[in-house]
């Protein structure tokens, strides 16, 4: 229909609105913990430039935190559990979770897998499908020929020395974890870390 048709380029001109602000270095939408939105100038055509983002002093500090304690030896839940005793509000003003500081290696989330804190710009990972039974939106990812990524050293938090080795020591965990995979130890130690042990712990 011609509505339908209307709709798809709008969107396919939106998105072209974002690329081409991703690779002049702006934001292509969100706020990540450890920025605040900078005001840009008024172009020619009347309207604000965005996408403009500096670094938040407060927050880089707690985000070189976390990496340092990492890279120290420190596990998520309990560079969590610090950030929570004190009092600091993590992203969106929520407490801090032990899944917000580790993320998803396949989707490059969470605090230590943020490339935007090495000074990359990384847009385009995913797209947003809706399933046409629940209505609900569901994220799958986007090939490597689709993804933007932009040098914006101007916004680099973590040192390149720090961030490898924290890379280093994910990678390290993951490979543990797909070693496990399939002969039932990820389960026991799962049940390990989250369970008391007792005499029947992990048989009943």
């Amino acid at each position: 229909t011609m509505g339908a048709l209307y709709l798809k380029d709008l969107a396919d001109k939106t998105r072209r609105g974002l690329e081409g602000r991703v690779r002049q270095g702006r934001s292509g939408g969100g706020l990540c913990y450890g920025y605040r939105v900078v005001r840009g100038p008024v172009g020619r055509d009347g309207e604000t430039e965005r996408g403009l983002r500096e670094i938040d002093p407060t927050e880089a500090a707690v985000v070189r935190r976390i990496f340092g304690r990492f890279a120290a030896g420190e596990g998520p839940k309990t560079i969590a559990a610090a950030l929570n005793r004190e009092g600091i509000a993590g992203p969106r003003g929520g407490i801090w979770q032990a899944g917000t500081i580790r993320g998803q290696a396949g989707r490059d989330a969470g605090i230590l897998r943020n490339r935007l804190y090495r000074g990359e710009l990384v847009w385009n990972r995913r797209r947003w499908l809706k399933d046409p039974l629940t209505g609900r939106r569901i994220a799958r990812q986007n090939g490597t020929a689709e993804v933007v990524t932009e040098q914006v050293p101007e916004l680099r938090i973590i040192d390149e020395d720090l961030w490898q080795r924290v890379q280093d020591r994910l990678a390290t965990q993951r490979a543990a974890v797909e070693r496990d995979a399939g002969t039932g130890g990820e389960r026991r130690r799962f049940w390990e870390r989250r369970r008391p042990q007792h005499v029947l712990s992990g048989k009943v």
